[in-house]
C-alpha cells in the first residue's frame, strides 16, 4: 500500500475546511428531509416482507427440533473458522504464501492487497467463508418449503453482500490507499456524491450509475432516424427511415417491454439492434409505450394487446399494404407478443408470418429470484399501494431488479461513488436503466398474479381475453427464441421450457452474458459467443440440449438475420415512413419516450 502522507502544500486546507463545512450543513438539511419523507411514507424504503420473517422463524423452529442438523451446521462453521485461523496464522508468520489454495473469482476483491497483504487476505477469506456458510444454512434445515428456502437464501445474500469488507473505509485497502493519496478528499467528494443522490431522489437514496448529463435521447442515444406514424393513448408507432435502396417485402414490428423504454435496442449507433436491422434492409416499426400516470390506472394487461399490439399490427399492414408481418418481442414484450399469437390463433388470424422472442419466459414455473417478490402477502401489499397511487413507480421495479444483482448494481457504485469519491462514468446502458417507467396499477397486479404467481400460459383456461382462452400450444407460427446464459431475470432454462410448448417450427439459441448485455451484442464487437443445437427433435432437458449444442463465436444477431431473411420475402423498393397520404406526427424517437418518471 502507498504510505505517503499528504502535505499542506498539496492540499488547500482552507478550501478543504470550507468544503467540509458546506457539506455538513447540506447533509443536515438533507437528513432532515430524508427523515420527514420516511415518516410520511409510513416506514423505511427497504423492509423484509412478512413471509420472509415467517420463513426465518420456520428455519429456527426446524433447527430447534432437530439438534443433529443444528450440530452439523455449527460443526461446519467452527471447523471452517478454525482452519482459516490456522492458515492465517501460518501466512502472517511467513510460513506460507497464501491462505486459500485457489483464488475466489470475486470482482469485489480484485485489488492486489487482498492477496498480497496477510491481514487483508485473512479478512477476505473469513468473510467469504462466513458468507457462504450463512447462505447455505437453510440447506441444513429439513422440512422447509422451497418457497421459504428461496426467501431465506435471497434475504441472507442481501445481508451478506451488505457487510462485505469492501463496503467500508477501514476494511477496503483500495479505499484506504486512495484516502492517504488524497488526504481524505475522496471521502469528502464521496459524501457530496451521496448528498447529491439523496437530493436527486427527493429524500430517498437514488444511486447514480452513470453520468446523467452525458446522453440526450434523440441525439446521441435512441438516435436512429425515423418518424412517428401513429399515436394513441397507449403508444406511439415509429417507422424507421430506410438506409438501403431495397428492403425485404415483409415488415417487422418490435414489441418492447413497457417496464423500460424501447431504446434498449437503440442505444449508441454501434450497438443499436434497431439501426442494424434497418441497415440490413428491413422495414422496421417499433412500439414506444407511454409512460403512464394515475390517469391510466385502469389499463390492464389485455389492453396492451387490444389497444397496443393489435392496433399497431393493423397500422403496419395498412402503411405497407402487406398481408403479413414479422413480430419481435423482448422480455415482457415477448410475453405480450405470445399472448397476441395465441389470441390470433384462436381467431384464425394468420397475419403474423414469424415471431422472435428475446429473453422471454413462457413457462414461469421456475422464474428464478423473481418468485421471491410475488407471494400472496407481497402482492396484497403491492396492490394496496399501487391502487392508492394509480401506478407502480419505475424506481420500485428497477430497485427490485437491482437487488437481484446487488453487488454489480448497488454495492459497486456505493464503493466507487461514495468511498472512492469517483464520479459515475458515461455508460449508455446504465443511462437507459435509470430511465425507468411507471406501470398502471391494474396491469402490474394482473401481470405479477397471472404470470409469475399462477403461470397462466401453462394452465389452460387461466388467461382469457375477450372471452377467448389463451392457449399457447395452438401457436403454429415459426418462432426464433433467444435466451442468455447468465440472465437473472429470465433464466435461460426457464425460457427453454417455454420454447417447447409451441406447436410450429422453432429454433432456440442461447447467448452468452446476461439479460441485457447478451441481447445487445453487436457482431462488430465480437464480445460474446452463442450456442445452437441442430437436433431436429425436441430435447426435453435443457442440460441435454446444452451438451449437444455447438458454441459459435460472435453474435446471435447474424444467425437470427439468416433465419429472418428466409421469412421476409423478396426485395422491393425501400419504403419511406408513413407511405403516401400520412403526415408524420414527430421525428423518432417520438414524444412518449421523453416522459420521465422523476
Amino acid at each position: 500500500m502507498n504510505n505517503k502522507t499528504p502535505s499542506t502544500e498539496t492540499h488547500d486546507l482552507e478550501k478543504y475546511s470550507e468544503a467540509w463545512f458546506e457539506t455538513i450543513n447540506k447533509s443536515r438539511d438533507m437528513a432532515l428531509e430524508f427523515m420527514q419523507k420516511q415518516h410520511a411514507m409510513g416506514g423505511w424504503p427497504v423492509q423484509m416482507d412478512e413471509r420472509a420473517i415467517k420463513a426465518f422463524h420456520s428455519m429456527a423452529v426446524q433447527f430447534a427440533t432437530d439438534p443433529t442438523a443444528l450440530a452439523t451446521a455449527q460443526l461446519k462453521f467452527w471447523s471452517g473458522l478454525t482452519e482459516l485461523w490456522v492458515q492465517g496464522t501460518s501466512r502472517m508468520a511467513g510460513l506460507s504464501d497464501h491462505i486459500a489454495e485457489e483464488n475466489h473469482p470475486d470482482r469485489r476483491f480484485k485489488h492486489e492487497a487482498w492477496e498480497k497483504e496477510p491481514a487483508f487476505e485473512y479478512m477476505k477469506e473469513t468473510y467469504l467463508f462466513v458468507s457462504d456458510w450463512l447462505q447455505n444454512l437453510s440447506e441444513e434445515a429439513r422440512g422447509l418449503s422451497p418457497e421459504d428456502r428461496k426467501k431465506i437464501q435471497f434475504n441472507t445474500r442481501q445481508f451478506a453482500s451488505a457487510i462485505s469488507p469492501t463496503n467500508f473505509v477501514w476494511t477496503n485497502p483500495e479505499v484506504l490507499e486512495k484516502t492517504v493519496e488524497t488526504g481524505g478528499e475522496n471521502l469528502l467528494h464521496g459524501f457530496q456524491n451521496l448528498l447529491s443522490d439523496m437530493e436527486r431522489g427527493k429524500g430517498k437514496l437514488k444511486i447514480s450509475m452513470t453520468d446523467q448529463n452525458a446522453f440526450t435521447v434523440g441525439k446521441n442515444i435512441a438516435a436512429t432516424k425515423g418518424k412517428v406514424v401513429f399515436r394513441n393513448q397507449l403508444f406511439e408507432l415509429i417507422q424507421y427511415s430506410p438506409t438501403t435502396e431495397k428492403v425485404h417485402k415483409t415488415p417487422i414490428l418490435f414489441v418492447p417491454p413497457w417496464i423500460n423504454k424501447f431504446y434498449v435496442l437503440d442505444l449508441k449507433p454501434e450497438n443499436s439492434l434497431i439501426k442494424w436491422v434497418v441497415d440490413k434492409g428491413y422495414t422496421l416499426f417499433v412500439i414506444s409505450w407511454v409512460n403512464p400516470d394515475k390517469s391510466e390506472a385502469d389499463i390492464g394487461f389485455a389492453d396492451y394487446m387490444r389497444k397496443g399490439v393489435l392496433v399497431a399490427l393493423d397500422e403496419v399492414l395498412a402503411i405497407t399494404k402487406e398481408e403479413k408481418v414479422n413480430l419481435l418481442g423482448f422480455c415482457i414484450g415477448g410475453i405480450l407478443l405470445t399472448t397476441t399469437l395465441a389470441y390470433l390463433a384462436a381467431k384464425g388470424d394468420e397475419r403474423v408470418n414469424s415471431a422472435t422472442l428475446l429473453a422471454t419466459m413462457i413457462n414461469l414455473s421456475d422464474a428464478g429470484e423473481m418468485s421471491v417478490f410475488v407471494d400472496d402477502e407481497q402482492l396484497q401489499s403491492l396492490q394496496q399501494k399501487v391502487q392508492e397511487r394509480g401506478y407502480m413507480a419505475g424506481e420500485e421495479m428497477s430497485g427490485m431488479f437491482n437487488m437481484m444483482r446487488e453487488n454489480d448494481l448497488v454495492w459497486s457504485f456505493v464503493v466507487n461513488n461514495y468511498l472512492m469519491g469517483h464520479d459515475p462514468v458515461p455508460f449508455d446502458l446504465l443511462y437507459w436503466n435509470a430511465d425507468s417507467t411507471r406501470m398502471p396499477a391494474k396491469m402490474i397486479i394482473e401481470y405479477l398474479t397471472d404470470f409469475y404467481r399462477d403461470n397462466a400460459f401453462m394452465n389452460k383456461g387461466r388467461l382469457v381475453v375477450d372471452d377467448t382462452v389463451i392457449d399457447v400450444s395452438n401457436i403454429e407460427t415459426p418462432v426464433y427464441m433467444v435466451a442468455t446464459k447468465d440472465d437473472h431475470i429470465a433464466p435461460w432454462k426457464a425460457c427453454y421450457e417455454g420454447n417447447k410448448v409451441f406447436s410450429g417450427k422453432k429454433k432456440f439459441v442461447l447467448g452468452a452474458s446476461g439479460h441485457i448485455a447478451g441481447i445487445v451484442n453487436p457482431p462488430g464487437k465480437k464480445k460474446y459467443c452463442y450456442w445452437t443445437n441442430k437436433s431436429r427433435s425436441v430435447i426435453e432437458n435443457p442440460d441435454e440440449w446444452m451438451e449437444g449444442a455447438k458454441m459459435k463465436d460472435g453474435s446471435w444477431w447474424d444467425d437470427w438475420e439468416k433465419w429472418l431473411s428466409r421469412r421476409s420475402g423478396e426485395l422491393i423498393k425501400a419504403r419511406r415512413p408513413g407511405g403516401k397520404g400520412r403526415k408524420a406526427l414527430a421525428n423518432a424517437p417520438g414524444t412518449y419516450v421523453l416522459i420521465r418518471s422523476d
